[in-house]
């Protein structure tokens, strides 16, 4: 039997999360598919349109067995950070086999990108050049990747894809790695083909057009609205009357904590805000988690204590996943847990639901955070 893992963020689950789990059922029909998924907080630094047990159900109704959740101190990080997790919880679970998506679906060229970032010496000494001359840490990995290998990964899939393999890679994980080819491209944001991407869904959700051609029915009626509006108020209040200990946030650099409080008081929305912060230096997606590093209250030094992960734990299970997970349970080295208890991780993953739930206005996510167990799908409901 194949253990198939598979990392998602599933913002929102759409039609290609479903060709993609479709592909894996078509080629290992008996597989058990093990999801890391991100909770309400998403690795491009924005909230979730599904809250974490509506994906985890959305993603038990389409044939995934078991979701583990990628706790926020590691899935509003960068990618490495990100796939840390990720990939550790898959690997404590018996996955022989890392599925993702891939815009060029080279299995050796991901792995010879990869390969340069852990093993070549002059790697390091490039990336720090190209930013020395004001590059951001992206491009000057990709200028980097390039002058050692002759051509670098562009794409933001195969980007990630590559953290993946270097983690599996550093930590001789036994797992294979299939990429599958995209049926679209992340940018599409206008694109109107009857698979798109999620970027291009939540620009028409923000827009309030109807996306149920794009996600079906079975994720729809579980959309939230993120109220830009007040998010960015309460960001802002934060700014303001934080102005002079702003660096002790995740992220913020000296002299970015200034160009933040300046960018706050001339900015009227969420998105002018990230405009008027932007520098060449800075992406757009390490402003957006810096900014949910200041709404939530992410600091430093939480940052500094929080590097390794303390728990997994399981959101959802099928009942194949259940048999699974009863059959390798004890060799799992870390702790398992299937409903709220008292780790500190999982007591500020507590505080930025809760914050979470402001913004999609949704008061019973704190209590489900609390009271709710393992969700136990029975496909026969289906």
């Amino acid at each position: 039997m194949k253990v198939i893992g598979i990392v998602a963020e599933y913002n929102p689950f759409h039609d290609g999360h479903r060709y993609q789990i479709d592909k894996v059922k078509e080629l290992f029909p008996l597989s058990v598919i093990v999801v890391a998924l991100s909770s309400h907080y998403t690795l491009r630094g924005e909230m979730s349109v599904l809250s974490k047990w509506d994906k985890t159900i959305i993603s038990l109704k389409n044939r995934v067995d078991i979701v583990l959740e990628i706790p926020f101190v590691f899935s509003n990080q960068s990618a490495d950070l990100f796939s840390y997790a990720a990939i550790r919880m898959l690997s404590e679970f018996g996955v022989d086999t890392i599925v993702f998506g891939s815009e060029s679906a080279d299995k050796e060229f991901l792995i010879a990108n990869a390969k340069i970032q852990i093993d070549n010496p002059q790697f390091d000494s490039l990336v720090k050049r190209y930013m020395s001359e004001g590059a951001n840490y992206p491009s000057s990995l990709a200028k980097a990747i390039k002058d050692l290998c002759g051509e670098a990964v562009k794409e933001p899939n195969d980007i990630l894809a590559v953290s993946y393999i270097k983690e599996i890679l550093r930590n001789n994980y036994d797992m294979e790695i299939m990429p599958i080819k995209r049926t679209n491209g992340y940018l599409d944001i206008s694109l109107d083909d009857d698979i798109v991407s999620a970027s291009n869904i939540r620009n028409r959700l923000r827009s309030g057009e109807n996306v149920d051609r794009y996600v079906g029915y079975d994720a729809s009626i579980y959309l939230r609205k993120i109220d830009y509006e007040l998010f960015f108020n309460l960001i802002k209040y934060k700014i303001i009357s934080e102005r002079e200990s702003l660096l002790k946030y995740n992220l913020v650099n000296e002299g970015l904590e200034n160009r933040i409080y300046e960018a706050c008081v001339v900015s009227n929305s969420f998105d002018e805000l990230v405009e008027n912060i932007k520098t060449k230096r800075y992406t757009y997606n390490k402003i957006n988690r810096i900014l949910i590093n200041i709404f939530t209250g992410f600091t430093k030094e939480m940052a500094s204590k929080f590097r390794e992960l303390e728990y997994i734990r399981v959101l959802g299970l099928s009942k194949r996943g259940k048999r699974y997970f009863s059959s390798i349970k004890k060799e799992v080295k870390l702790p398992v847990i299937s409903k709220f208890e008292k780790y500190d991780m999982l007591s500020f993953e507590l505080q930025v639901t809760m914050l979470y739930s402001l913004i999609v206005k949704s008061q019973s996510l704190p209590l489900e955070e609390i009271k709710n167990h393992t969700i136990i799908f029975d496909e026969d409901d289906i």
